[in-house]
């Protein structure tokens, strides 16, 4: 697989491309569930190409596979989407923490990865990411000394985090100086989506005293403004439009009042994975500012996509002409018990299968006996213990002990951090690639 170039931490792809081969050179062996026992011993690169069949080439049940036709088709529609909206992408890589899955995002003409917390932040590093974008405050001192290295050891690393108080400036300032940073670090303004949401700076004069702040240390620059509709309360187009408003609005007054002054360029961010077709309509009236506004959107669950929650939201459901994201996540389960005409068990659980938001829905069903795949009719999963799945079954529901179980999931987020090795399939179940994660 080519990988992008000028992505590493050194400044060129070399590294990336030797960071992405270990991960090839790496054995199978008990660490990774639902993978063929008889494939113990072997590199992930020699498994993969084998190419066997995710029904037949020994998998055990519970397996989660990614299909490699629905991935590659959300990859392009959001690189197509952004570039038709005049936006640059930064998805959030801690939907997936799988360093394959952020280069082929860059590949798709990624701005950079979003990220939230330092750890993740060291991962994208260790895999060559050049940019960015760390969505939360960084204020512990060991994260933000290692954090000064990587700048000061490399030019072309972009790093830009958020700040919403007073307070928090006073420690990240504190701590760099103590690091001796040479390089300032980029931070953007979080602007909170209300009363009531989750971080960010209440009202634009707070805003204001926490730019101010900002400009009075020599260890970081105000870079821009940025926040997440996500949580905008009782959320509603209306009220997502009229926050990004205020949001530009504030980017506004900061130029206006020189906040931005010696600024290549302004980093203008949001959106999340329900409302970015709002981020696009509103980030399309941004005016003329003293520098180039990067207009940086961060969403990150389309990379699967699922069944539940996001395939409800989605904008694409808003506006269908601009294309459809297609679920990519299937877990394969096997009913290890049938204890009623009504009831059965399949052997996944909370340990495998995202349930954050949503239970599993089951759609189809392979039979023990090799009869042909059919659509799981009257099969309802209704509750998760650890290592099982509640099944009612309706009249005429066909299912037997030894079935395996396809079941969409839904909230991705929760689907990668249970899976270190996951298995790529075309349509027929031939398994092309496994995508390492790491959490």
């Amino acid at each position: 697989m080519a990988h992008a170039t000028g992505i590493s931490e050194t400044g060129t792809g070399a590294d990336a491309d030797a960071a992405l081969t270990r991960l090839a050179e790496e054995h199978v062996d008990h660490r990774f569930k639902g993978l063929p026992p008889d494939a113990e011993g072997l590199t992930v690169a020699e498994l993969a190409g084998q190419r066997r069949n995710l029904f037949t080439g020994g998998f055990t049940t519970p397996v989660l596979a990614l299909s490699a036709e629905r991935l590659e088709h959300n990859l392009a529609l959001m690189e197509t989407y952004s570039a038709r909206h005049g936006l640059a992408f930064a998805p959030h890589g801690k939907t997936s923490m799988a360093p394959q899955l952020f280069h082929r995002q860059l590949e798709h003409g990624a701005w950079g990865i979003t990220l939230a917390l330092p750890h993740q932040v060291r991962v994208a590093r260790a895999f060559g990411v050049q940019r960015v974008f760390l969505a939360n405050e960084l204020l512990d001192p060991a994260a933000l000394r290692w954090t000064a290295a990587q700048l000061d050891a490399d030019p072309d690393f972009r790093f830009v985090c958020y700040v919403d108080s007073v307070r928090g400036v006073q420690l990240m300032d504190a701590a760099l100086t103590d690091a001796g940073a040479t390089r300032p670090l980029d931070v953007v303004v979080e602007l909170a989506a209300g009363e009531g949401a989750r971080t960010g700076v209440r009202t634009e004069a707070e805003c204001a005293a926490v730019a101010d702040a900002v400009a009075a240390t020599g260890t970081l620059r105000l870079a821009g403004v940025a926040g997440y509709e996500g949580e905008v309360p009782d959320a509603d187009p209306e009220r997502v439009r009229a926050w990004l408003r205020r949001l530009v609005a504030l980017a506004g007054e900061f130029d206006a009042a020189g906040r931005f002054a010696g600024l290549d360029e302004i980093v203008l961010s949001a959106g999340g994975s329900a409302w970015f077709d709002a981020v696009a309509e509103v980030f399309a009236e941004v005016p003329a500012l003293s520098a180039p506004v990067l207009k940086l959107l961060r969403s990150g669950a389309y990379v699967s996509h699922d069944d539940g929650h996001y395939r409800e939201l989605t904008p694409f459901n808003r506006v269908p002409e601009e294309g459809a994201l297609e679920p990519a996540f299937r877990l394969w389960t096997q009913v290890v018990s049938r204890p009623s005409p009504e009831q059965g068990f399949a052997n996944a659980g909370k340990r495998d299968a995202a349930y954050d938001l949503h239970l599993p829905f089951a759609q189809v069903v392979r039979p023990a006996d090799g009869g042909p795949e059919r659509p799981a009719e009257g099969i309802e999963v209704t509750a998760l213990s650890d290592q099982h799945a509640w099944l009612r079954t309706g009249p005429g529901a066909e299912l037997a002990v030894g079935d395996w179980i396809g079941l969409g999931l839904s909230h991705p987020c929760t689907s990668f951090d249970k899976w270190q090795l996951i298995p790529v399939t075309e349509a027929d179940g031939t398994v092309v690639d496994y995508i390492r994660t790491f959490f």
